[in-house]
């Protein structure tokens, strides 16, 4: 009789970097109940309620992106390059023309889904922001669409407090006076409404799907929020041990800030004079750090959410990946969103991340090694989520999981396994999707959804809400000549070090 809720894989290879080519001899792999059972030879199929022969591919851990935005998932391509105070102009203005109905919510989050599924991601932390504010209604349905599709989420709210006046240098002193009016306007939703609706989630989602779908919290960034605000979501991490998205130093503006605004503090060091950095916190893009800053964050055992690609396109700076590996720092690799990298595929995430680095530094045994790239991307991923073994193919490990075509392309020849996984793949080899031991994609296929039916459905729905993007664009075109002030004066700021090649 086959025990329920069980699969076995026959015939695969694991990566061994004790073997030839950094392939395991063929093994079988014995899932039940969503977790890795045993790995070994010839495992009988007799008691197995599902059985793949594999065919001596490759089975590899499913890739997390550990920081991603799904909230504009319908803008890829919708924006040029930008730097980020100014993108973020265009990206969530509060205005309640972009408030998208529950149904826009669920099918842009599914549009998501539906490509880390197909190219092998399997776990996602979507530090999800809402226009002009979340609901319940909109909770639910970017929640569903993570029920629906398979995927593994950790999903927080992101949403700001403060006024533009008070979370940018310079700005009170460069806009005229009406501007000045208008951008002096705190957030129309409190940290208490946003507290209210982090207990739906939570009292309705975290844990659903058999813990496949848990929350998180996220303040944005510390000069985006109260301290107030920023204590009450550090208790409700603490008390629901849930990871903590907090966005720091991601440009040059921001370590200005920190001068001009903070008494000489960096948004590191007043966080943890808050006593508020822990070994939940996922210290996003980390750019703009010094030494000090990063003895904190490793004392304090946070994690940093590396973003290299969307680094580059909006020309935040190039981060010290050799500093923060040699402190024994967890990292862990992310997209970010959809239009500060116009794809949602790892694949890309790594090999950037592998070689973009080696411009910043000459002595080149100090450049990422695949293999720290690869283990970012996977089990770092999984370090950053608190999911237990996640990101690794290990007895007790969740079985997210990913068969891989050697016969394809970037495996032909073989000669290096990870080198090959970094530099070579882009998503294409994925044969199978594998998330809590159920299958999501066989063969190209998506097998949880219609995909064919809901990408028709998504292209008709955004289709007619370009308009929209294109009227909130042009609600901000006034204040963006002192907003490009503001930057320019905050780059020309003389700070004691560089993190971009100009």
């Amino acid at each position: 009789m086959s025990k329920e809720n069980s699969l076995l894989l026959k015939n695969v290879r694991c990566l061994d970097s004790k073997h030839r080519n950094g392939l395991s001899e063929l093994c079988d792999v014995a899932v039940v109940n969503g977790y890795i059972d045993e790995i070994r030879a010839d495992i009988s199929e007799v008691s197995f309620a599902e059985v793949f022969d594999v065919k001596g591919n490759l089975l590899a851990p499913g890739l997390v992106n550990a920081h991603f935005h799904s909230s504009v998932n319908h803008m890829k391509g919708f924006l040029p390059s930008l730097p980020l105070e100014i993108f973020m102009l265009y990206e969530c203005p509060e205005l309640d023309i972009l408030k998208p109905t529950p149904r826009e919510a669920y099918l842009r989050t599914m549009l998501g889904c539906i490509e880390m599924i197909r190219t092998g991601t399997t776990s996602v932390q979507d530090d999800c922001f809402f226009v002009p504010h979340p609901s319940t209604e909109l909770i639910d349905s970017v929640a569903s669409a993570y029920k629906d599709s398979g995927m593994r989420v950790r999903l927080a709210l992101d949403q700001q407090e403060l006024s533009e006046l008070e979370k940018l240098p310079f700005l009170a002193e460069i806009l005229p006076e009406d501007a000045k009016t208008r951008l002096s306007q705190k957030a129309a939703f409190s940290g208490d409404q946003v507290l209210e609706m982090y207990q739906h989630l939570i009292e309705k989602w975290h844990g659903a799907e058999n813990g496949r779908i848990k929350a998180a919290v996220s303040c944005s960034a510390p000069q985006r929020v109260t301290p107030k605000y920023f204590a009450s979501l550090e208790e409700l991490s603490q008390k629901y041990d849930l990871p903590f998205y907090v966005h720091m130093l991601e440009t040059k503006l921001q370590r200005v800030f920190g001068v001009e605004c903070l008494n000489n503090r960096s948004l590191v060091e007043y966080t943890n004079d808050l006593g508020l950095i822990s070994d939940r916190m996922n210290i996003i893009h980390a750019i703009w750090v010094t030494d000090d800053d990063l003895q904190i964050i490793a004392k304090n055992n946070a994690t940093i959410a590396h973003n290299p690609i969307s680094n580059l396109r909006l020309g935040s700076g190039i981060m010290k990946w050799r500093e923060i590996h040699d402190l024994g720092i967890n990292v862990c690799l992310g997209v970010d969103e959809c239009i500060a990298d116009d794809s949602i595929n790892m694949w890309n995430v790594m090999k950037i991340a592998s070689i973009v680095h080696n411009i910043t530094e000459n002595n080149y045994d100090k450049w990422p090694k695949v293999e720290e790239v690869f283990q970012a991307g996977t089990y770092g991923g999984g370090l950053a989520m608190r999911e237990k073994n996640l990101g690794q193919v290990r007895v007790g490990a969740p079985a997210d999981l990913l068969i891989i075509n050697l016969e394809n392309y970037p495996f032909v020849p073989l000669n290096n396994i990870t080198r090959q996984l970094v530099s070579c793949e882009l998503g294409s080899s994925v044969l199978t999707t594998i998330i809590a031991g159920k299958v999501v994609a066989k063969d190209g296929v998506i097998t949880t959804v219609d995909e064919v039916a809901l990408l028709a459905e998504i292209k008709e729905l955004f289709s007619w809400k370009n308009a929209k993007l294109t009227q909130a664009a042009e609600s901000v075109r006034d204040i963006i000549p002192h907003y490009r002030k503001m930057y320019d004066r905050s780059m020309a700021y003389n700070i004691g070090f560089e993190r971009k090649l100009s």
